[in-house]
């Protein structure tokens, strides 16, 4: 098959969420460890972060990749959905997986593809597990889909995970309640593993908790470590200063972030308190996150974080539709005349 034609089969297919909602969800992770196993464990040849949550992951995904590649670590970056190309799912020092590569992994596997008869999110997973492996990748971030306990990514052993927040997307399909989708999410947390909390939701605070004791795992909520401040950027939507500030010890650190939205204060607090836990495993340096921060779009292709696409009219992209986000613009505009799409 060609590109153009193993993409249409992907689509078409495999079971995916975007076509026939729940019924792709797949409740075990049979298929995932039967790939797994057929490509040779290709998440053990590399360290991982691994991150889940309802809101910011992806915006956070992007900022520890791009802070590790400022540093001089070869990176994966797994994330989804995507805004228009397919291999932007899946990228290496913020170069998406070439189209031959997609082809041949495809065209090569056929045969597993169709024994197992994995989801469309349990495929790219591992394609994305197994580029990373044969370009020798030093470390991936991994950002789940949908759930946690769950989820295809799930087999992961990482050196940190992080979950930012806890929201009612998805309420069907991971229990119905907020307090069981934080059971769910909570389910990445691995033994001896310290887990960041982005987000301190008092109401579901004890269930990472207590899925920490359980493990034996460090647990950090992140806007008690560190308080972020974002400078207003203006109605256009240029670089934002920020200042974070690391309660502990009382110092700042201070730069641009070119992503718009109150939120990236959470994801900045979050980020920087995830190095922290790390950082002795790591040659990071306060310049490696100031830099990374400020060159996030450069160094990874990130789009569509209220990304301005056209000045006269303004068009703004937001990939998350984000109450906050759109507080924010109306906050910077005023009185607009505006069009919203909702994809």
């Amino acid at each position: 098959m060609t590109y153009k034609q193993t993409i249409d089969y992907l689509f078409s297919s495999l079971p995916a969420y975007h076509r026939i909602g729940k019924a792709a969800y797949k409740n075990n992770l049979d298929n995932t460890l039967a790939l797994d196993s057929y490509f040779g464990q290709p998440h053990l040849k590399y360290r991982t972060i691994h991150i889940a949550g309802t809101n910011g992951k992806g915006s956070l995904s992007h900022l520890i990749a791009s802070v590790l590649q400022e540093a001089g670590y070869r990176t994966g970056l797994y994330t989804s959905p995507h805004l228009k190309d397919f291999r932007e799912r899946i990228k290496v020092n913020g170069k998406m997986i070439p189209k031959r590569e997609v082809a041949a992994f495809v065209n090569k596997n056929q045969g597993i593809i169709g024994s197992v008869n994995p989801s469309f999110f349990e495929m790219t997973a591992a394609m994305a597990f197994d580029y990373f492996a044969r370009e020798k990748v030093d470390i991936a971030v991994i950002e789940t889909g949908m759930g946690g306990r769950l989820d295809s990514t799930n087999i992961i052993t990482p050196v940190i995970s992080v979950i930012t927040n806890i929201g009612h997307d998805h309420l069907d399909l991971l229990g119905g309640s907020m307090e069981r989708v934080a059971v769910e999410k909570a389910g990445i947390i691995k033994k001896k593993v310290p887990v960041v909390i982005g987000e301190t939701q008092q109401w579901i605070r004890d269930i990472f908790i207590s899925r920490a004791n359980q493990t034996g795992s460090d647990i950090y909520f992140a806007d008690t470590g560190f308080t972020c401040m974002l400078k207003d950027p203006g109605a256009e939507g240029d670089n934002r200063q920020f200042v974070v500030k690391e309660l502990e010890v009382d110092r700042e650190i201070s730069g641009v972030i070119p992503l718009g939205g109150d939120y990236q204060a959470k994801n900045l607090q979050t980020l920087f308190q995830v190095f922290a836990c790390i950082r002795s495993g790591f040659n990071l340096s306060d310049s490696s996150l100031v830099e990374g921060i400020r060159k996030v779009v450069i160094n990874t292709g990130l789009k569509g974080r209220w990304q301005v696409l056209k000045r006269k009219p303004l068009v703004i992209c937001d990939t998350g539709h984000n109450r906050e986000g759109l507080e924010y613009v109306i906050r910077q505009l005023g009185r607009i005349r505006a069009a919203v799409c909702i994809l």
